[in-house]
């Protein structure tokens, strides 16, 4: 589901909760069938075992007499162990298969709205909703939804089977089953805040961690990691203290329907005591028979017991909807209509890869900050972009990149084209030379990764390491140089087998040496018949370019340079 439009108000954390059940109903309700027959078994085993001591206490009957109903009562036992099996494991496949789902569709909306429109939410918090949230749907599909079913399906056969013993217990049973759910939904108002809460404190937690940590070694320089720490230990006991709030409040709810449940359970027991003793005349009590008030007895639990896991696993459901409304307000951020699925492209003339026809981009609350523009942008071409700071360099590159989509005018794209991008500040992650290079190329061979570190301007850093591909890296390249982290970027770029090419002021913070080896590798991939859209300020890669765009202050100037 990717919303667009007016189309996203509409989304709310139930209806997409309900839309995610809706593709695995058969599941659900094959877990909800299996549990009505467990609930069948139990009062026929209830049955079974009344019967068994009545005769037994009443009749005396021996017990070889008896082994038939001892042989059944080990059987009904068998078959209610089955039926809860089939259960637990028809609801559990349906909650693995509507979390990959709601991933999935997570995901897919991520890639659909790009880096830019990303650019305001924290990666950790992105994270923590991929991962946290999406698994606290777990018990909301796997217990609270089949247990809905059954909180209906099971007392109501109880009670049909009560009444046909006597009504008078029925009646007591009747009384005191709605305390339950009405006593859940007033408990459920404040759980679904508390959760609400939780959930959002624990994404502020793991985006403050993270910002720490990857600034661990500027708060050492500045001697503020003492702060640091306290700030962060501040963030964690708010997190405990909502935790322990969520906590205080399931116990008290759960020890609220017990006693009700209890209450009612006593009454009943009470009744058919004193019925059996001759003390109470009234109705059907004359008529109570040791199998009757037994079976009766017996079944007073049975017929609490759905409602009390109901009630059990009712923060389920609430901690569902406190992680939905993190999910649905990401799903509910509008995509432009060319981004979604199914949407036609506007096809490129033959020998494009990329073309822009009086394209305009504007920003909220900006305006238009470049174009109308037309260019074309065709196999072995560098494209160099000038301007001044501001002027919408990067913004062109996004363009290009489909990150970004033209307010006005068109941007044509070869079917299936693959881009390598890499901008001011690449991404480097945590991990070894070969883990980062192999992220353009996954199954590249060590000899590959030599031969683009070299071509990167690498190979002496290369040589005095002494572990070679496998020295570790920091966070965002810890442990190199601005330089050198640009320069193992431009490496993944050389590994990539991508026709496109956009990059960002690829010779940033370099000497001049290097310079001239990184424009010469340059080079050499335009002569491969890849495309370079090359954003700088430099002029050394300005004389690099067959075809040079000029983003001036009022308009844009396309010069073509022989």
């Amino acid at each position: 589901m990717t919303s667009t439009g007016d189309e996203a108000t509409d989304l709310t954390p139930r209806r997409w909760l309900a839309e995610l059940a809706e593709r695995e109903r058969p599941l659900l309700f094959l877990a909800a069938f299996a549990g009505v027959m467990a609930g069948g078994f139990t009062i026929l085993q209830m049955a079974l075992l009344a019967w068994f001591l009545a005769q037994l206490l009443v009749a005396n009957a021996g017990l070889d007499a008896l082994w038939p109903v001892l042989f059944g009562l080990v059987m009904v036992i068998l078959l209610r162990a089955v039926a809860q099996w089939v259960q637990e494991v028809s609801a559990l496949e349906a909650s693995l298969r509507i979390r990959r789902r709601a991933r999935a569709q997570l995901l897919d909306h991520l890639a659909m709205l790009g880096p830019v429109r990303l650019a305001g939410r924290h990666s950790a918090s992105l994270a923590n909703q991929l991962v946290e949230q999406v698994e606290a749907l777990d018990g909301y599909f796997a217990r609270f939804v089949p247990q809905m079913r059954l909180a209906v399906a099971i007392p109501l056969l109880i009670l049909g089977v009560v009444v046909w013993l006597d009504w008078l217990a029925a009646v007591f049973l009747l009384i005191s089953a709605p305390l339950i759910p009405l006593f859940m939904a007033l408990v459920g108002m404040g759980a679904e805040r508390l959760n609400r809460d939780q959930f959002a404190a624990v994404a502020r937690l793991s985006s403050h961690f993270i910002d720490r940590v990857r600034g661990i070694t500027t708060l050492q320089l500045f001697g503020r990691t003492a702060e640091a720490t306290r700030e962060v230990q501040y963030a964690a006991d708010h997190y405990r203290r909502l935790s322990m709030r969520t906590l205080r409040l399931a116990f008290l709810s759960s020890a609220a329907l017990e006693f009700f449940a209890s209450v009612a359970i006593a009454v009943v027991a009470i009744y058919v005591g004193f019925g059996l003793l001759g003390y109470i005349t009234y109705g059907p009590s004359t008529e109570l028979t040791l199998f009757t008030g037994l079976l009766v007895l017996l079944l007073a639990p049975e017929f609490f017991q759905p409602l009390r896991s109901l009630s059990q696993h009712y923060h389920d459901r609430a901690a569902a909807l406190g992680a939905a409304e993190g999910m649905v307000s990401l799903l509910a951020m509008p995509v432009d209509p060319q981004r979604l699925p199914g949407a036609e492209t506007p096809p490129t003339p033959p020998g494009v890869l990329v073309s822009l026809a009086s394209a305009t981009l504007t920003y909220p609350g900006r305006g238009a900050i470049l174009g109308p523009l037309d260019l074309t942008v065709r196999p072995g071409d560098i494209l160099v972009v000038t301007g001044a700071s501001g002027a919408g360099k990067s913004s062109l590159l996004q363009l290009l990149a489909g990150f970004v989509d033209p307010a006005r005018g068109r941007r044509c794209v070869t079917p299936g084209l693959r881009f390598a991008w890499m901008d001011q500040r690449p991404l480097l992650i945590q991990g070894s030379l070969a883990d980062n290079l192999r992220l353009s190329a996954p199954d590249v061979a060590d000899e590959a990764m030599q031969a683009a570190l070299e071509r990167a301007g690498l190979a002496e850093l290369l040589a005095v390491l002494p572990e070679g591909l496998a020295t570790s890296l920091g966070e965002r390249g810890v442990g190199l140089s601005g330089g050198q982290a640009q320069r193992l970027a431009l490496a993944r770029i050389f590994l990539s087998s991508a026709p496109l090419v956009l990059l960002d002021e690829p010779t940033a913070h370099l000497d001049a040496d290097t310079e001239a080896a990184i424009i010469d590798a340059l080079r050499e991939l335009a002569s491969e018949g890849r495309a370079l859209v090359v954003a700088t300020h430099h002029p050394a890669l300005m004389r690099l370019a067959n075809q040079r765009i000029d983003l001036g202050d009022v308009r844009i100037k396309e010069t073509v340079i022989d």
